[in-house]
Parts: structure tokens; sequence; C-alpha cells
């Protein structure tokens, strides 16, 4: 192996364990706010600041590289893209660590457990952290042929977002006690929303690497 590829190889395996660590610490915030575990929801906020040490880490790493070496093609979509996923990634860390916060917050108690099965939020944490591993398989086999799976699962992510606005209204119609607790549900969904997206960014860096296709604006396909 030439040097320039160990050293490829080495961005790509900090890459790999900031995706490993952003995994856990979505999964932990499914876990944290389906059981109200506010202890778990500290521990999703005391870990942020490696997600972000991370991410300042491998774009350094990834500008020297790209100093040193002065890479072309496909090396350099490599590297950029890199750059880009371990930003999104960060991204996808943050609205976990928001949701952690909002477990603290409300000391575990956010709605009542038949709304939250019935905005399906067990599903959407699901379908995001599936996103998530999937598109860690992408980049790892370098098969964009899983691309469009990927993709589709983001428009189930929308759809229930959309379908969550007619619940919590019937919901907080009737309880208007539930209010705030219905608002800031309500901001969890769109965080959860927000995350699907980035997931989907993730995928369409994926492809613009391996494909040297560019998605991004032109719609899903």
């Amino acid at each position: 192996m030439k040097h320039t590829e160990k050293e490829l190889q080495a961005l790509k395996d900090e890459v790999n364990q900031m995706w490993k660590l952003v995994l856990s610490q979505l999964e932990k915030a499914k876990q944290a706010f389906l059981s109200g575990d506010v202890d778990l929801a500290r521990e999703i906020a005391s870990r942020e600041k490696r997600v972000d040490a991370f991410e300042l880490k491998i774009d350094s790493d990834c500008e020297n590289y790209i100093a040193l070496y002065s890479p072309v093609a496909v090396d350099l979509r490599l590297v950029l893209s890199l750059i880009k996923i371990s930003i999104t990634l960060e991204r996808i860390a943050d609205f976990s660590d928001s949701i952690a916060h909002l477990v603290i917050e409300e000391d575990g108690n956010v709605i009542a457990p038949q709304i939250i099965e019935e905005l399906q939020l067990e599903k959407m944490f699901d379908t995001l952290l599936s996103m998530l591993s999937d598109s860690f398989v992408a980049l790892e086999s370098e098969n964009t042929k899983i691309a469009g799976k990927i993709m589709a699962k983001d428009d189930e992510i929308d759809t229930m977002f959309l379908n969550s606005f007619a619940v919590l209204t019937r919901y907080l119609q009737a309880n208007p006690v539930a209010i705030k607790s219905g608002l800031k549900t309500l901001l969890l969904v769109r965080k959860l929303e927000r995350i699907g997206d980035h997931c989907n960014n993730i995928v369409e860096e994926i492809v613009f690497y391996v494909d040297a296709k560019v998605l991004k604006h032109g719609g899903k396909k």
C-alpha cells in the first residue's frame, strides 16, 4: 500500500469511528426519549464534545491531506466527501443532543404514551437508525446501489412528519393543559425530520465520491 493510500485509509477510519459514535448517540436518544431516562439523556449530552472533537480533527486532517498530496479524481472526491460527511454527522449528533435536552428539561415526562405511538415516533427513530447504518455500509463497500432504498426511507420520514400535525392538533384540542409538552413533541418530530434530510445528504456525498454524480438539488432518483 502506497503512503498516500495509508493516509486515505486513516481518514476513512476516523470518519468510521465518528459515525459509530453518532449512531450510538442517536440510538441512546431514542431510548432516552421513549423511556424517559434522564440519566441516559445526560450521558448523551456529556458525549457531545467527543463528536465535536472528531469533526474538527477530520476537517483538519483532510485539509492537511489535500495540502500535502494534491489529490485528483476519485481521491479528491473521497476527501471532499469525508469533510462534508463529518460535518453532517456532527449536525445529526447535535439533534440527538437536543432530543436528550428535551428529556432532561421535561424530567422524562414528554407526552402521553398513546400519542407517541400514534405519532409513530419509535418507527421514525428506527427508520433513521437504519438510514444511518445503511449509509455507513454504502461508504465502506463503495456500493451506491442501495442509495435509492435509503432515500426512499427519507420520504417515509417526511410523511410521518406531515401526519404529526393532525395527530398533535387533535390531542391538544382535547388536552389543552398539555400544550407545552405537545409543542416540545412537535419540535422533536421536526428534529427527526431534519436528521432524515441529513442522512439523505450523506448518501448524496457517497454517490458523488463513488460514481462522480451530483444528486444535490436535482431531486431524488
